[in-house]
């Protein structure tokens, strides 16, 4: 007999992810979640390490570690091929969080444009740059993961793993 139907209801077993992994299986949420995060992160390396070539750098490596990071964590959840149009997608997504925020943030007259305050007319220059930043980023860093993880599986460091057979019921 199958086990997708079972004879009594105590046999369901509902697994509920963890509250990250839930959030990881979402390109929206993620992607969002990253651009907010950046923008914010931005504005106040901007404001707060002025004239710090040494604090430039510390934000620009965390900047780095939040977007790569986010964007492997999402990636992960799916196979390499797919992450063909993913990783530009989740890119695209976490621009329009960014720029959302660069709004909001221009409308407090918080969001720096160099050494100055951004104004609403610098927003579609900006845009285009975060976008183009992103882009190229995000895309890298998903060719070399996936040519890493190619690799790894041909050189056979990884092991393999076999797939369970599925009963579905044909032989009984």
């Amino acid at each position: 007999m199958s086990h997708f139907f079972p004879r009594h209801s105590v046999e369901w077993r509902l697994e509920e992810p963890q509250a990250f992994r839930r959030l990881s299986l979402s390109i929206v949420e993620m992607a969002l979640l990253t651009g907010i995060v950046l923008r914010v992160l931005r504005a106040l390396t901007f404001t707060l390490g002025r004239a710090s070539w040494w604090f430039y750098g510390a934000a620009f490596v965390v900047w780095a570690l939040i977007l790569l990071g986010m964007a492997t964590a999402y990636l992960a959840n799916w196979t390499i091929r797919s992450w063909l149009w993913r990783a530009p997608l989740f890119a695209l997504i976490e621009t329009v969080g960014e720029m959302a925020t660069s709004l909001v943030l221009i409308a407090l007259r918080r969001e720096p444009e160099g050494a100055v305050r951004a104004e609403f007319h610098d927003w579609p220059s900006m845009a285009l740059r975060a976008l183009l930043q992103s882009q190229l980023s995000i895309c890298i860093w998903a060719a070399l993961l996936a040519g890493v993880i190619i690799f790894v599986r041909r050189s056979g460091m990884a092991p393999e793993v076999e797939a369970e057979p599925v009963d579905n019921g044909a032989t009984s």
